[in-house]
């Protein structure tokens, strides 16, 4: 583990990155923290909504693999950042639920989630989830007349917990987690079951997904840095629903063979854009365009 005054120089050092590039010191200073986010797209949203809105603003890749952090390190990256003046930062895998003991106060909905992605700092550090939020407009948007009644979640962290959140929101009746973690899982069905929607611990990856109208995968197998799929694609059936919030690539495998058989899918660029506009309006108090925001996602390609 890192010493504190380590880890503030590093973030000095990146933020001094910035400000030569810039005019100084932008008037928002903010960063995700995360590990292997080096080809984020967080970066050009927030800071090209921030220019249309005649705002300065500094995204900041705080990366845990490019700055030898361990995951112990989390702490003294939050204190860093707020003392080098942050509004405030993104957290991404693998720190979403790890985050939640080092703050003062949760968000109902975050707290709800069990989960955190937007931590805004002032008097004190507040964790907020923008990801539910934005999966279920995507959701909305694209997959409005798709069947719900049972949904199969690949994953149960963070993401996962979000996502399982923002299905039961738009009206999902079974729930069927799939984690290789199994008190993980027991978990996540034990904090949001017992509400609108039937939540399993599914006990076979096979059966879950052959008996779903859809599915979800949360984890990173599919991420540019974990190719793969979260499960063999021969499982699917067309007429099937598939989507994934992972937006490098923006076709994953598992999409681009969901697609191939005649799945419909949803890629996570939409649940990025999402998140991302929900965040930008806490850390700035300015409503973000999310028309403006996928287009500068799009210019980021």
């Amino acid at each position: 583990m890192s010493d504190r005054v380590t880890i503030g120089r590093s973030l000095e050092a990146l933020v001094h990155r910035h400000a030569i590039a810039g005019t100084g010191r932008p008037d928002v200073l903010i960063g995700l923290v995360g590990r292997g986010i080096q080809l984020s797209r967080s970066p050009v949203m927030h800071e090209s909504e921030a220019a249309r809105l005649g705002l300065s603003c500094a995204y900041v890749l705080i990366d845990f693999d490019a700055l030898r952090l361990d995951d112990g390190d989390l702490a003294g990256v939050l204190d860093a950042a707020s003392r080098l003046g942050f509004r405030g930062v993104n957290v991404t895998y693998p720190f979403k639920q790890a985050v939640l003991p080092l703050l003062d106060d949760v968000a109902p909905e975050a707290g709800a989630i069990g989960a955190v992605n937007t931590v805004v700092f002032g008097q004190m550090r507040v964790g907020h989830n923008t990801d539910c939020w934005g999966f279920a407009e995507s959701f909305r948007r694209q997959m409005a007349d798709v069947p719900l009644g049972r949904v199969a979640v690949f994953g149960a962290g963070g993401a996962g917990s979000a996502v399982a959140t923002a299905l039961v929101e738009l009206g999902a009746r079974e729930i069927a987690i799939v984690d290789s973690d199994d008190i993980r899982a027991d978990e996540l069905v034990r904090r949001l079951g017992g509400g609108r929607a039937a939540f399993a611990v599914a006990q076979d990856a096979r059966t879950a997904v052959l008996s779903a109208d859809g599915l979800v995968n949360t984890t990173p197998v599919g991420m540019a840095r974990h190719p793969g799929t979260p499960f063999p694609p021969e499982f699917l059936h067309a007429g099937q629903w598939v989507a994934d919030v992972i937006y490098f690539p923006q076709e994953t495998e598992l999409l681009r063979r969901a697609r191939a058989i005649g799945c419909r899918t949803l890629p996570g660029t939409g649940m990025a854009v999402g998140q991302a506009a929900r965040a930008f309006e806490l850390f700035t108090g300015r409503a973000a365009d999310m028309g403006a925001m996928a287009d500068h996602f799009g210019a980021a390609a």
